[in-house]
């Protein structure tokens, strides 16, 4: 198999599983580099892999010049891991999110991307994204999936406020998150969600969401940036970041496929819910091809995606009821794991908890090349079943003989004679 080339990650596909997963991408060209790009996972040891180019969070803020993240030239041929973790394909048969309104404060959205055309409103410089991410998470909201429809969004009939909460490189802005909270609010969003989270608390932000929330705009928002690179050897202490700290906002963080947070992912008791946040495919604003991305903004897009399908399907749920629902129904584990299917059709008791016996999309699993693994537990079985089968063989063999002396060597069911 031939290394990926430079500045990409590939997408493997384990056998008898679709995966996406992420390789360690190879050293950037000294050219104006990405600073941010998507964790790395351990990749699926399949014999087929697809490379995709990486989607950086933002651009490198020490270049003299703004070089704009590249058009893909790489399609993907099959469904990421994650949208089947959340069961798009049976959730779109109850909903596809049609009448709601989700405004996306990111690093902006390209109207004309492929799978968004025709749905997209952008606000100031919000149709610029050279960064790339807004209109990949965008895609994940809300997208179509375009000419590969096995890549739509969590709200394919939904539409899309773009707002930009970041410089051009994508560095975030209390100013402009602030800003853009309240375009939103202008704007009568159905859900409101902050791609980005900053470190301290501001006054006017703080009054901001207040004013979001009482207006009846679901808010979420990422649980913390993106971890720095990783090597600095830094420790960082656990910490609230905002606007997710504020009260009422629905706070979420990314997760791996079986279920835990990447591996150097900051630190914060303000959560709410996870979702998948590593090895997701996208499109993006040049070109008609795809990117591999991960990372809290991602997991923040797929529960605002959630959040749409569910004020579609409750449309006289307040706010607080949708975040209610959308925790309630998700996966119970030490972060709850967003559940999309669960909580657009449970139906929940008087005291807000679903119905017994409610249905949940498939359970959660590590997706992962099982190929090995299923030959080893094959042979593994196949000797127990064995040897189960000589003990049960043994144990019959007993129990035989001793029947058979109590009845005098006869053969069973023979009848007894009188001397």
């Amino acid at each position: 198999m031939r290394p990926p080339a430079r500045g990409t990650t590939r997408l493997l596909y384990g056998a008898g599983l679709t995966a996406a997963l992420l390789l360690p991408a190879a050293a950037p060209a000294q050219a104006a580099p990405p600073s941010r790009t998507p964790a790395a996972l351990p990749a699926a040891d399949g014999a087929k892999g697809q490379e995709l180019p990486g989607m950086p969070t933002a651009l490198d803020p020490r270049s003299e010049t703004v070089s704009c993240t590249p058009a893909s030239k790489e399609k993907a041929k099959k469904q990421d891991w994650s949208r089947q973790r959340l069961d798009l394909d049976r959730l779109h048969r109850h909903t596809t999110g049609a009448g709601v309104t989700v405004a996306l404060i990111s690093t902006g959205v390209d109207p004309g991307a492929e799978g968004l055309d025709g749905r997209v409103t952008v606000q100031g410089q919000a149709a610029d994204d050279c960064v790339g991410q807004g209109t990949f998470l965008a895609g994940l909201i809300a997208g179509t999936g375009g000419s590969t429809s096995r890549l739509v969004g969590v709200a394919p009939g939904a539409k899309v406020l773009a707002l930009r909460g970041t410089d051009r490189r994508g560095q975030p802005d209390s100013t402009l998150v602030t800003a853009a909270v309240r375009a939103a609010t202008d704007a009568k969003a159905d859900v409101i969600a902050v791609a980005v989270a900053l470190p301290r608390k501001d006054t006017a932000l703080t009054r901001a969401v207040a004013e979001a929330r009482k207006a009846g705009a679901v808010v979420v928002a990422a649980a913390t940036p993106e971890p720095p690179s990783r090597g600095s050897g830094d420790e960082i202490p656990s910490r609230t970041y905002w606007p997710a700290g504020e009260p009422g906002v629905l706070a979420v963080a990314d997760m791996l496929p079986g279920g835990t947070r990447p591996d150097g992912a900051l630190p914060t008791g303000t959560v709410d819910l996870a979702a998948p946040g590593a090895g997701v495919v996208s499109g993006g604003p040049r070109g008609k091809g795809h990117y591999l991305g991960g990372g809290v903004a991602v997991a923040t897009a797929y529960a605002a995606g959630a959040a749409a399908a569910v004020r579609a399907t409750h449309p006289d749920d307040p706010a607080d009821a949708v975040t209610r629902r959308l925790t309630a129904t998700a996966y119970p584990a030490d972060i709850p794991q967003l559940d999309a299917y669960a909580a657009v059709t449970t139906v929940l008791g008087a005291a807000g908890a679903p119905a017994a016996g409610a249905e949940r999309a498939a359970e959660p699993v590590a997706v992962r090349d099982t190929s090995d693994t299923d030959r080893a537990t094959g042979r593994a079985t196949l000797f127990v079943l064995l040897g189960s089968a000589g003990v049960l063989s043994l144990l019959w063999a007993g129990f035989a003989l001793t029947r058979a002396r109590a009845r005098g060597w006869r053969p069973a069911g023979a009848g007894t004679t009188e001397s």
